[in-house]
């Protein structure tokens, strides 16, 4: 299954081991998800990662990108973007081009503006909650 996670998804997957969200970490693991990700979407993870409130040292940063960039494919976004109906926070666009230019079948997050946008995409947009029983059924 093909995907686009957002920021804080993969964040909690890769920073709480025993959190709520450590089976995706291991479905990706178990090539159960594809991961996709784009430049903009990498740098973004990268930025978050820098936040003082991580307290990650460099190594650390490393050692998590390196437990998920391996396992995702990049996908290349053209420039113009593709016109979609546009999120309404406009940071949270590129996420939405990632799932459509990376032919994804889910876009999977917990963010409210992306979740507000669940009209126009019913069977892209799911919870983390949604991908597992998708998953499991």
């Amino acid at each position: 299954m093909r995907v686009v996670l957002d920021t804080n998804i993969i964040l909690s997957a890769l920073l709480f081991d025993a959190g709520r969200l450590a089976w995706v970490r291991h479905a990706w693991q178990r090539q159960q998800l594809q991961p996709l990700v784009c430049k903009a979407t990498a740098n973004e993870l990268l930025r978050v990662f820098a936040y003082p409130k991580f307290k990650l040292t460099e190594a650390e940063q490393q050692d998590l990108l390196a437990d998920f960039l391996p396992y995702a494919e990049v996908v290349e976004l053209p420039d113009p973007w593709p016109e979609l109906p546009v999120c309404r926070d406009k940071h949270d666009q590129v996420f939405l081009v990632l799932a459509h230019v990376g032919t994804a079948d889910a876009l999977v997050t917990g963010d409210a503006d992306l979740l507000a946008m669940r009209g126009r995409y019913p069977e892209l947009i799911l919870t983390a909650e949604e991908l597992r029983e998708q998953l499991e059924a």
